[in-house]
């Protein structure tokens, strides 16, 4: 996993202005697009899940070949990141830090069975079968003010 500091160019770069084709804003933008999307729709126990769910990003922000084509960056394991920052802090509850940690999951089972990534879908499907209804009930919805903040 790459480790950018806040004194590199890559954080801020991807903090403020750009991330990838699939989000309008940097991080910065995004996350506060999402805790509008939360507050609209006053659905308040999503709160600190918008505005940490994405605190990970810009510390393993980096661009591959590809990437660097198309002037974009990619953040694998991003959501790992942002939990390792947040787990110990004792006025997020359990759920909070959950949803941080799994908020990408149901799409990067998706992307890691399209791309044939056996070892990380194998991975993926261990977390995947250790949460209950309720909570995958929770990442779905969460999906959608997610989306909402990459428009």
């Amino acid at each position: 996993m790459t480790k950018n500091s806040i004194f590199c160019k890559v954080f801020w770069i991807t903090l403020l202005f750009k991330q990838n084709k699939w989000h309008k804003h940097g991080v910065l933008g995004h996350t506060l697009k999402v805790l509008y999307g939360v507050l609209k729709a006053k659905d308040y126990k999503y709160i600190a899940v918008a505005i940490l769910h994405d605190i990970g990003k810009p510390f393993v922000a980096y661009q591959d070949e590809e990437d660097i084509l198309v002037g974009e960056y990619s953040f694998t394991d991003h959501e790992e990141k942002s939990y390792e920052i947040v787990k110990n802090w004792f006025f997020l509850s359990q759920w909070t830090k959950n949803l941080i940690r799994y908020h990408y999951i149901i799409r990067d089972i998706k992307n890691s069975k399209r791309k044939g990534l056996t070892k990380r879908l194998a991975r993926l499907e261990k977390s995947w079968a250790t949460l209950d209804k309720d909570f995958i009930k929770d990442l779905e919805k969460f999906l959608i003010y997610d989306d909402y903040g990459k428009q």
